[in-house]
């Protein structure tokens, strides 16, 4: 039986936040909170509450796009990840849940839907559940990425021994040069280090603006971190970090001050962060792709293997209706 399905509105914010904070496999990425940091008008927002006997089953953070002039249903542009949010999900129900998102699509006047959810190791209870009911009905792979994740130790101690020996030694001259690492504010001096990185290696500008990042900072406090590498009280490498559930961290934007590669301050940063982690209790730390449409950076791949990174899939599905 199609399940009911209701568009998202602004009175169902505390309602889908909560939701996410209780589900299966529940980001950051996916609360209403973290997504209304957008200015009206960047997006079209589609999101949808599927209910099942008048009960809520999943959540689908979602947007509609027209490129090349096909209406398109994709998964929230204004995050890392989007796809399904769901609670102890059954076989049945995630086929039932995909075959009406399909029904939605077609008697909606979409010409495609396209979903990215998470890796799975952001999920509290493993499941390919729904990758399944997305293949079994016509689904295929867009793109499959590739994102680097560090499976963090259980204690302290064994944090820089998991680095590969170049990696620990540069980690270990860096602290021993008087590189300082700690928890910063200074989104201005970090922003112009990523500035300067982003035009000099790919003659792009950030995603993100100055004001946006001090935005989503001062929204989540407890969620988005900015860490610095100082020297002579100067930072000379950051990385904010964004805490996208209990298990899993963040990187986003990792910048260094070339100037001061010598002192190899991102194998300090790194170093510290994942030492945190462990006392946090964290189990990932996802540092992020190193493809893009599946055509690897083999430097960065090898850059972030060099602090026990491996790979693991971040999915794009779609389907044409």
């Amino acid at each position: 039986m199609p399940l009911h399905i209701e568009k998202y509105s602004d009175a169902d914010e505390k309602f889908w936040d909560d939701y996410v904070a209780a589900a299966d496999n529940g980001t950051l990425f996916h609360t209403r909170r973290f997504l209304s940091y957008h200015p009206r008008g960047r997006f079209t927002d589609h999101s949808l509450i599927f209910k099942s006997k008048n009960k809520p089953l999943a959540l689908l953070p979602a947007v509609e796009l027209t490129p090349d002039g096909e209406r398109t249903l994709i998964s929230h542009r204004g995050s890392s990840y989007g796809g399904f949010v769901y609670r102890d999900l059954g076989i049945r129900e995630a086929f039932t849940l995909v075959e009406s998102l399909k029904a939605y699509g077609r008697a909606n006047g979409f010409s495609r839907l396209r979903l990215t959810p998470p890796p799975l190791v952001y999920m509290r209870r493993y499941s390919n559940y729904i990758d399944f009911a997305l293949l079994q009905n016509g689904f295929r792979y867009l793109k499959r990425e590739i994102t680097s994740l560090v499976q963090l130790p259980s204690t302290v101690p064994e944090v820089l021994p998991s680095f590969k020996p170049e990696a620990r030694t540069s980690a270990r001259k860096s602290i021993k040069n008087g590189v300082v690492v700690r928890l910063s504010d200074d989104y201005a001096a970090y922003y112009d280090i990523l500035k300067h990185n982003l035009k000099m290696r790919h003659d792009v500008q950030p995603t993100h603006t100055l004001e946006e990042l001090e935005k989503l900072a001062r929204l989540f406090p407890e969620k988005i971190h900015l860490w610095g590498a100082y020297w002579q009280d100067r930072m000379i490498a950051g990385v904010v970090n964004f805490i996208c559930n209990e298990h899993v961290v963040l990187a986003f934007y990792i910048a260094d001050d070339k100037a001061y590669q010598h002192l190899r301050p991102v194998n300090n940063l790194f170093y510290h962060i994942f030492q945190w982690a462990v006392e946090q209790h964290y189990g990932f730390y996802d540092f992020g792709i190193f493809t893009v449409n599946m055509d690897p950076n083999w430097g960065l791949g090898k850059f972030k293997e060099s602090f026990g990174a491996r790979g693991l899939f971040r999915d794009t599905f779609e389907i044409l209706l």
